[in-house]
């Protein structure tokens, strides 16, 4: 099933980044630029849940809030550059679920959405399948839910891309895995030519892993990259 977002904010880049992030994981997206049209989009659409900005043109994200709790209870994650606690307090006390404060890391707002997805829908009955598992190989800990890398209990910073293919690696030590399968993975498009962009990911894995290069990730020379566990 794909779970429809609405994401309600009045700057383009930001509702550009948070759909490119979560469209990759297969969410339908719609997109508001003030309060007003995020009022009607929220009552028309019927999205799934909402990423909300509090200060918008117009009517503003607690306003929105406060109108969207008298009909529904969707999931809803503020987005704002006001990062006191009593932004976070007032935004939770009317009904918020979560709070990201910008700038953020769009791995996070994934990861923030595909918890509170799997929360409110799995205790609504609703068709989710996704598990929450943690991938340990070696001193390397991956928590799929979260979406998060640790090594030794620290966190390793990824792109999308990075933690997939960590992701594959983590699930399936010491398996061999060729370009085509890791371009698959990694960008989900049809591998048709050598590209570079899967060399300049492996390298850059390699770098946040460890000093030593070929400490995790092995080229198998005519084959392809393992993870050695």
């Amino acid at each position: 099933m794909s779970y429809k977002i609405l994401i309600a904010d009045d700057e383009a880049e930001i509702r550009q980044l948070l759909r490119l992030y979560l469209e990759n994981e297969g969410y339908e997206i719609i997109e508001a630029e003030d309060g007003t049209s995020a009022i009607l989009k929220l009552h028309d659409d019927k999205p799934d849940m909402c990423l909300l900005d509090i200060m918008m043109p117009g009517t503003d994200g607690y306003t929105v809030l406060r109108k969207l709790r008298e009909y529904s209870n969707i999931p809803v994650i503020i987005l704002s550059a006001k990062d006191a606690d009593s932004e976070k307090i007032l935004g939770l006390n009317l009904g918020a679920d979560d709070y990201l404060a910008k700038p953020f890391n769009p791995l996070e707002a994934v990861a923030r959405v595909n918890s509170q997805m799997r929360r409110f829908y799995s205790l609504g009955g609703g068709d989710v399948t996704a598990e929450n598992k943690v991938l340990h190989v070696r001193d390397l800990e991956l928590d799929t839910g979260a979406c998060t890398l640790k090594k030794n209990g620290e966190s390793i910073d990824l792109t999308s891309i990075e933690y997939k293919l960590m992701e594959l690696f983590m699930s399936h030590p010491d398996t061999v895995f060729t370009k085509q399968q890791i371009y698959e993975c990694g960008w989900g498009d049809e591998y048709v030519i050598a590209d570079n962009n899967i060399m300049v990911c492996i390298s850059k894995l390699r770098t946040k892993l460890s000093d030593d290069p070929s400490e995790y990730i092995k080229t198998m020379r005519g084959l392809g990259y393992r993870l050695k566990s």
